[in-house]
């Protein structure tokens, strides 16, 4: 089966966060991280099936569900997991949220390797917790890696938890199986809960396999909470479908009780989308990271070719690009690519310093892309 992605749905006349941001104004939305991609044919029509049911009233996951996704993890990843392992979530970044409220007191500290997700920054605080950043740090080949001397001085006794990106976002690694030990170590050493991120897993774009990282043993397994999601592949985010893995009873009563009387019920929609991603979605997911490979390879060659003082961080995963802007000399770089029709991320909201980097989602059709570059090119010669 062919799948278009080439095809230009206009979303700027839809109730698209991302890009009713820049209404009325000739910017190109490449901020927030869904794509301008239709949705799998398989998961559309498992929503027209459910709509033309008629009812939607409080909705629970079918056991045909549950299934699915237990038989997924262990196609895609090798990861064998228990049903009642699984909460159900609407959505990931409440689950980073539950995760915080659930370990610890107030005022114990979380620990996460920057760059990274805001929420990763804002959840900790949100539940009177502190954020404890360690930067990454650029290997010999480009690629980030962690700093671990920062990481074992950073740690403290009131450190309860460590926040993983895995792939992470925004500098787009898949973190080999030797790094993965080194998280579990330290996890161990220290007596940290560690959750994972590991939303963006479906979206490796190199030849790397993902690994759950709880998957590595039985003792990080019981002090791990895996977060996961549909939303980011299969582009269904707005319908809020996510879940965490906890394979300890203990940590997992925790989580859910975090929940109690603040966490809303997910609606009929999200779940039903969720089984037919899992259980129909693979051709459409091979065909969306063969295009989004070429859109980084676009993106790569471009700056190589005319933009050479801009540098692309090596994306192994994603569809955000994470790129180095300092030889610019910006003061705020959101600001000035904005004045020039381009709609990126900061970098600052990432913990980066300010004016040095920006994130740019290349879930897009390849033409928008190209336009986008070349808005690129003209942005640079006019500073």
């Amino acid at each position: 089966m062919h799948f278009d992605f080439d095809q230009e749905i206009d979303r700027a006349q839809s109730d698209s966060r991302k890009w009713r941001k820049y209404a009325g104004r000739d910017i190109i939305p490449l901020w927030i991280a869904d794509t301008d991609f239709a949705a799998p044919p398989a998961v559309v029509a498992a929503l027209h099936r459910r709509a033309d049911h008629g009812v939607f009233g409080y909705a629970g996951p079918l056991p045909s569900l549950v299934e699915a996704t237990v038989e997924y993890l262990a196609r895609q990843y090798g990861w064998k997991i228990e049903p009642n392992w699984i909460v159900w979530l609407p959505g990931l970044v409440t689950g980073l949220n539950l995760a915080a409220r659930a370990v610890g007191e107030p005022g114990d500290a979380i620990l996460t390797a920057t760059p990274i997700y805001p929420p990763f920054i804002s959840a900790p605080t949100n539940q009177a917790r502190q954020t404890i950043g360690v930067p990454l740090v650029p290997g010999a080949d480009g690629r980030y890696v962690f700093d671990w001397a920062a990481m074992e001085r950073a740690v403290t006794p009131r450190t309860k938890i460590l926040f993983l990106c895995s792939p992470h976002n925004p500098v787009s690694r898949v973190f080999t199986r030797a790094e993965l030990e080194q998280v579990a170590a330290f996890c161990t050493r220290h007596n940290l809960v560690l959750v994972s991120d590991e939303i963006h897993c479906d979206l490796i774009l190199d030849h790397l396999p993902h690994i759950p990282t709880a998957s590595l043993s039985t003792e990080l397994a019981a002090r791990s909470i895996t977060l996961m999601a549909p939303s980011k592949t299969y582009n269904i985010a707005g319908l809020g479908c996510s879940f965490a893995v906890i394979p300890d009873a203990k940590l997992r009563t925790q989580f859910v009780r975090a929940g109690a009387g603040i966490v809303p019920e997910m609606n009929p929609l999200s779940y039903a989308a969720c089984e037919a991603a899992f259980r129909e979605g693979e051709p459409w997911r091979q065909a969306l990271l063969a295009y989004l490979r070429g859109n980084r390879d676009l993106i790569s060659s471009f700056l190589r070719e005319h933009l050479p003082m801009i540098t692309m961080t090596p994306c192994e995963a994603t569809y955000l690009a994470w790129l180095d802007v300092s030889a610019l000399g910006l003061k705020d770089a959101g600001y000035f690519f904005e004045q020039h029709g381009l709609g990126f991320a900061d970098g600052a909201q990432y913990g980066a310093p300010a004016g040095k980097f920006v994130r740019l989602n290349f879930g897009c059709t390849r033409a928008t892309l190209t336009e986008a570059l070349h808005r690129l090119q003209r942005a640079v010669a006019a500073r």
